[in-house]
């Protein structure tokens, strides 16, 4: 993912509000190592039940505004992003409102999504051998194709709000 500034990541969100953009708490860019992610996410540190997405989409930064469902889900989920099976971490339903007339009505798309957006990590993990000549890093290479495509569709679909 290029390198995002503050700005640029305010400017991006295609379902929050003006108050909402300018009040959402950023990580520190300087700490993100932005040739290892195909998407930026994170938590707010003060409202923990909201996080924020902002993934190329044609070229662009696009951002979403995400809010963690109420209650738990009974078994272990699998993220509908990374897809993986062996997920260290914690796996939770987000629901974001639609951008445009559709969010002001009160449509939204909900989606599992890991807890604290570890998705890039995962992919990126050594996979295991599945049998003789097995193309370790071709696969690891469409792990991160298929994460990057995942994340797109649905920022993609928020923003087009239909």
């Amino acid at each position: 993912m290029l390198p995002l500034t503050d700005q640029q990541i305010r400017s991006s969100f295609v379902n929050a509000s003006q108050r909402e953009r300018k009040e959402l708490s950023l990580p520190d860019l300087a700490q993100v190592r932005w040739s290892d992610i195909d998407f930026l996410g994170w938590r707010d540190r003060k409202l923990p039940t909201v996080g924020y997405v902002v993934a190329e989409v044609d070229g662009a930064p696009v951002g979403v505004l995400l809010r963690q469902a109420d209650g738990r889900v009974r078994s272990r989920p699998q993220c509908s992003w990374c897809e993986d099976v062996h997920l260290p971490n914690e796996v939770v339903f987000f629901i974001a409102k639609r951008g445009g007339a559709a969010g002001r009505n009160g449509n939204t798309l909900g989606t599992l999504v890991c807890a604290e957006f570890q998705c890039s990590v995962n992919v990126r993990k050594r996979p295991p051998t599945a049998y003789v000549g097995f193309d370790v890093e071709a696969a690891r290479q469409q792990r991160i194709d298929a994460l990057r495509e995942h994340v797109t569709t649905f920022v993609r679909r928020i923003a087009e709000g239909d």
